[in-house]
């Protein structure tokens, strides 16, 4: 049997403490995944203000980091994650973390994200020392652990305790880089020399992520349909080149389901258990969705939607094929908030289309299942969606995906084709082009499949037997964190 590794998992976010997307469930589900593996797993986070008291632990040490020249104070707190026994490091600072929000108000990030972000990481590095405990590698995500990377490789290459702790760097979301005015910069605690192009320096910014992609041991992203993608000039955000160099230290790794969670045969958040060798209860959940947004109680398709509502995502798809789709004997609920455009527009169909369309603005998690239980199609046109984790939600809960295919969508739904029917492989519908057209015609399909209850049987139980538990997806990373570790032997 392998040896068991020690890894360190580094996150900005971890559900159900701290969420603004699918890296919270991932660092939430992952290092469970490695620990009933038989892994010493651990995770980093910030100490947020939003953290419970009760999560908090005690205060395991002070931890400094060096910033702009000067020597910032704060730190680090021992805790575990809830429901678990894995340890949790919480990086406490009042004045970087103790704000209202994670990264900024609004639409408007904080002005000196850069800077609070590389004191976790160098707070991180201090902390960590003093416990005694070694990792074989750390796993950091997204340009919020980009400066893990990046000091390995520099500040603590010579480090007795550090340098020679590999990185693997993941890449949720290409489309946000941690790019700053280089006046910034000196705060960052970087080496002068980086801020350099080929570097550092980029389309006269800052970029930390470039720097992360330049410096990690091996990277990852979350499908690997999305590795292919970013090496393209269509979704490599600026940095297709240099992902394409380290190509060959490029993998795609899957996102799983935590099925302890999102199961509907034990769900407690929605009207009545079902499963796919007993899937009667699938019609109370509707009528009980349907009646939680004020619609008629019918036997029609009810396409669902939890989503932020942001220009990726392409609800603006959604609002020009509006007229087109509710042209159909159907209805539509979305779960969601974001671009306040579009939350207006989506409002406004409320009005436009009583009884056929419920929104609900903002975040409910526990209305978040009732939309996947309850409704019979759910709509993810997206522009691009580097994993996506709703569609494997609703394809667990017999909810049928339309999905664009790009990204992880495409390497999780099968297209209902006729050749797929015939097969049994089929778990939802799929279109390319980015049009609201092309979503139009896809629920045109969608209805027609509504009208044949043997398909839609079929199809149902096609996407609640598949398997996408993180249990897969950590055999693959288990796998990666050997070759990350290898690397600096």
């Amino acid at each position: 049997m392998a040896q068991p590794l020690k890894i360190l998992y580094v996150t900005s976010e971890l559900a159900p403490l701290v969420s603004t997307g699918g890296l919270a469930e991932v660092a939430a589900a992952l290092p469970r995944a490695l620990r009933a593996r038989g892994h010493d797993v651990r995770v980093a986070l910030p100490c947020y203000r939003q953290i419970p008291a009760a999560v908090l632990g005690e205060q395991y040490c002070m931890v400094v980091a060096e910033l702009g020249g000067k020597a910032v104070h704060g730190a680090m707190r021992a805790s575990v994650m809830p429901g678990t026994d894995i340890p949790l490091y919480l990086i406490e600072h009042e004045g970087y973390f103790g704000r209202q929000a994670p990264y900024g108000v609004g639409a408007y990030e904080f002005d000196d994200n850069g800077e609070r972000f590389c004191f976790f990481c160098q707070a991180l590095f201090h902390g960590i020392r003093q416990t005694g405990w070694m990792p074989d590698v750390i796993h950091c995500n997204d340009w919020h652990g980009a400066p893990i990377a990046i000091y390995l490789k520099t500040r603590y290459r010579r480090d007795p305790f550090w340098g020679r702790v590999p990185c693997l760097f993941t890449i949720h979301n290409l489309a946000h880089q941690g790019r700053y005015a280089v006046s910034r910069f000196g705060a960052t605690g970087f080496d002068p020399a980086l801020l350099a192009p080929g570097c550092l320096l980029f389309d006269g910014d800052m970029n930390f992520m470039r720097g992360a992609i330049l410096f990690a041991d091996t990277l990852s992203t979350v499908s690997p349909r999305y590795a292919k993608e970013i090496q393209t000039a269509e979704y490599g955000c600026g940095l297709d080149e240099i992902l394409g160099a380290r190509s060959a230290d490029l993998y795609g790794v899957l996102n799983g389901v935590d099925y302890d969670v999102w199961n509907p045969a034990t769900d407690p958040n929605i009207a009545c258990p079902y499963s796919a060798e007993s899937p009667l209860g699938k019609a109370e959940c509707k009528a009980a969705l349907q009646r939680r947004f004020d619609l008629p109680v019918r036997d029609v398709p009810l396409f669902g939607a939890v989503s932020r509502l942001y220009w990726q995502k392409g609800f603006d798809f959604v609002l020009d094929a509006m007229d087109r789709m509710m042209a159909h004997d159907a209805q539509l609920v979305v779960l969601g908030s974001g671009d306040p455009w579009l939350e207006g527009q989506l409002s406004g169909c409320v009005h436009r289309y009583p009884g056929r369309v419920g929104v609900f603005l903002g975040y409910d998690a526990a209305l978040s299942h009732q939309v996947v239980a309850g409704s019979d199609f759910f709509l993810m046109p997206s522009r691009y969606e580097p994993c996506g984790l709703a569609q494997m939600y609703s394809l667990a809960y017999g909810n049928l995906p339309i999905v664009r295919r790009t990204g992880g969508l495409a390497d999780t739904v099968v297209d209902a084709t006729p050749a797929n029917l015939r097969r049994g492989t089929a778990t939802g519908l799929s279109f390319v082009p980015k049009t609201a057209a092309a979503l139009a015609r896809a629920v045109d399909r969608a209805v027609a499949l509504y009208a044949d209850p043997e398909a839609m049987g079929q199809l149902r139980h096609a996407g609640m037997t598949r398997d996408f538990s993180w249990g897969r997806s950590c055999e693959a990373y288990e796998a990666l964190y050997r070759k990350t570790a290898r690397s600096v032997l």
